[in-house]
This record gives C-alpha cells, sequence and structure tokens, in this order.
C-alpha cells in the first residue's frame, strides 16, 4: 500500500532512537514535514541532515519530561509549518530488576518520560490537532498489555500509556481526532542491545536468549525490526486508517496472544 502524508506536519519524539528514527524515516518517505525531537542534539542532528535530501525537516533538542519543553516542541511546530496533524511518542526509558531494588529515582525516570511525557506531549498538541483533525500515535509496549517479572515500573508506565490512548481516543473523537497505541515486543535498537549489557549479567548473548525464549517461534524466534514498527506507524497516521482509533496494537509476534507467552 502506497502511504502519502503530504502537506501534512508530523511531531516525532525520542526521534534519535532505534524506533524514532525508523518512524521519522518512514514518515519523511510518505511525504510529511518533520518536527523532531530528542535529548541527544547530536545524535537528532545527524538525523536531521540525513532526512533533508528527501523531507522539510525541523530539529529541537527536548526532554519530554519536562511540561515546558513538550510545549515548546508543539509550538515549534507551529511555528515553522503553521500545522500539527501528526504526533508520534516514540521517546522511553527501560529499567528492570527485583522491585524491592527499584528507587524513587528509576521510578521517577521511567515514569516522567513514558508517561508523564506523553500525556504532555498529547496536552500540547490536542488544540493543533482539533484543528486539523489530526491523530495520535503512542508508543506503548506488549509491557503495557501483560504483565512480566522484573520489570514492575515499566509495565506500569506503559500500561498507563496503554489507557491514556484509549481514554484520549473517545474524549476526542467528536472532533474527529484519532488516538492509537502500537504495543512492540522486543525491537532490536540501540535501547535493546542497552539493555542486554546493563542487565545480562555480563552475558549479552544469554540476555538475548532468554528474551526470545518466551516467544510462541520456538527456535525460529527473532526481534522485530524497527522498520516493522515504522510501518505500522505510517499505516495508522494515514488516511486508510480513518476508522482506527482507540485501538492497542500488538506487534509482538504473538506473545501477548495466549497463557505462558511473554513472561
Amino acid at each position: 500500500m502506497t502511504l502519502h502524508l503530504n502537506q501534512k506536519t508530523a511531531i516525532v519524539t525520542g526521534a534519535a532512537g532505534g524506533i524514532g528514527r525508523a518512524v521519522a524515516r518512514r514518515l519523511a518517505t510518505a511525504g510529511a514535514t518533520l518536527v523532531l525531537g530528542d535529548l541527544d542534539a547530536v545524535a537528532l542532528e545527524i538525523l536531521a541532515g540525513e532526512l533533508a535530501a528527501v523531507a522539510t525537516v525541523h530539529a529541537m533538542t527536548c526532554d519530554v519530561s519536562v511540561v515546558a519543553e513538550c510545549e515548546a516542541l508543539v509550538a515549534e511546530a507551529v511555528a515553522e509549518t503553521g500545522r500539527v496533524d501528526v504526533l508520534v511518542n516514540t521517546a522511553g526509558v527501560w529499567v528492570e530488576g527485583p522491585s524491592e531494588a527499584m528507587t524513587e529515582e528509576m521510578w521517577d525516570r521511567t515514569v516522567d518520560v513514558n508517561l508523564k511525557g506523553t500525556f504532555f506531549c498529547c496536552r500540547s498538541a490536542i488544540p493543533e490537532l482539533r484543528k486539523t483533525q489530526g491523530c495520535i500515535i503512542n508508543m506503548s509496549s506488549d509491557a503495557g498489555v501483560v504483565g512480566t517479572p522484573g520489570t514492575a515500573i515499566y509495565t506500569a508506565s506503559k500500561g498507563g500509556v496503554s489507557l491514556l490512548t484509549k481514554s484520549l481516543a473517545l474524549e476526542l473523537a467528536p472532533d474527529l481526532v484519532r488516538v492509537n497505541a502500537v504495543c512492540p515486543a522486543d525491537v532490536m535498537t540501540p535501547m535493546l542491545e542497552g539493555q542486554a549489557r546493563d542487565y545480562g549479567g555480563g552475558d549479552e548473548e544469554g540476555y538475548f536468549k532468554r528474551l526470545l525464549a518466551s516467544y510462541p517461534q520456538g527456535a525460529k524466534a527473532r526481534f522485530i525490526a524497527p522498520e516493522e514498527v515504522a510501518e505500522l506507524v505510517c499505516y495508522l497516521a494515514s488516511p486508510p486508517a480513518a476508522p482506527i482509533t482507540g485501538a492497542v496494537i500488538a506487534i509482538d509476534f504473538g506473545t501477548t496472544a495466549g497463557y505462558g507467552y511473554g513472561s
């Protein structure tokens, strides 16, 4: 399917990350004007330079855990392009470990980025999205659909994103603003590599094998490519997805489909 976002402005948070970068590239090829936000100014500048050959790109360093910076990112989009049609919230962080070992700092960082940042980017964009009858795509997770051991804080943050998405979809439906969430399982990104490095106990390959062991494909299991997530995001942002709102869509090889998987 050929998807067109010509003359549309799309904001992508966490744009320099693995999923965010793939989403930005895919929306660029669909014709969108991009407003990209990320904490990593260097990586953001590199991405913006790459995409400038195929799209109009505006980049802004942004910490989504700070409400004023969420507001500033939306204001930048309006100032530079005059509109907001699509908001994709991909900014996120990971934490894992026994709950009794978790700290207030771990809670605050994870919830502030994953849930607070998503909400306040949405809140900031809603007035502009009402004008364009635009859409929001939030990045939840398989951990936003089912619980998994050792991930209580992350699961709480992503479960919040999933239900936030449903609530906003109902609230904004009379204005024809659509809100959906994408729920990937493990995506092969720098974040996943960081998980293996930080929590693999020195055995990154073993960490990956333990993750894949929960997949129903058995020996044929593999991780999701960020481009596969980006394709779904692009579809949800496009006119053919007009009937879809309030959806929390798994892209997880079936890990959340039944008992015994995804844990």
